[in-house]
């Protein structure tokens, strides 16, 4: 007997089309409720460096799980909007060292509570329980992509 996921009409049975729609949605969310200026992306790059300040680029692209050559284009972008400082580290000269800007940290708190906010507006439907499984389900996928290599820090 087939379950009733299966009986949903294609595309809808398929978790990836619903993934890809989730997406869409917390973009246009974060568009309208966060900002249009800062990414989700950018702002989870100053919660990082907010969290592990004089990181380098390599534990920066680690903890946001991205590639050398799309970390290497974010930083370049937020040094040049201010957001973060990039410096020689005075103990390897071969190593960049990343630093929250007073700009990065006036926008990483200014976004903050409209970032919390940003969950009433995508699952606020939701019970307590319901958003707690859906992220130890979604934590557990990626896990699992991340052991069977599917994840750019891998």
């Amino acid at each position: 007997m087939e379950s009733l996921v299966d009986e949903e009409p294609e595309p809808l049975r398929h978790l990836g089309h619903l993934l890809r729609r989730a997406q869409q949605v917390h973009l246009a969310a974060w568009q309208r409720e966060v900002s249009r200026d800062i990414t989700s992306v950018q702002y989870a790059a100053l919660a990082v460096l907010e969290r592990l300040p004089g990181s380098s680029q390599a534990v920066l692209g680690a903890e946001l799980d991205l590639d050398r050559s799309t970390i290497a284009d974010l930083v370049a972008r937020m040094t040049r909007r201010d957001l973060i400082a990039r410096t020689t580290d005075p103990d390897d000269r071969r190593r960049n060292v990343l630093e929250l800007t007073a700009t990065g940290r006036q926008t990483l708190e200014a976004l903050r509570p409209r970032v919390h906010g940003l969950e009433e507006v995508l699952v606020g439907s939701l019970a307590h329980a319901d958003r707690a499984e859906l992220r130890r389900i979604l934590r557990a996928m990626l896990a699992e992509a991340q052991r069977d290599g599917l994840l750019a820090s891998e």
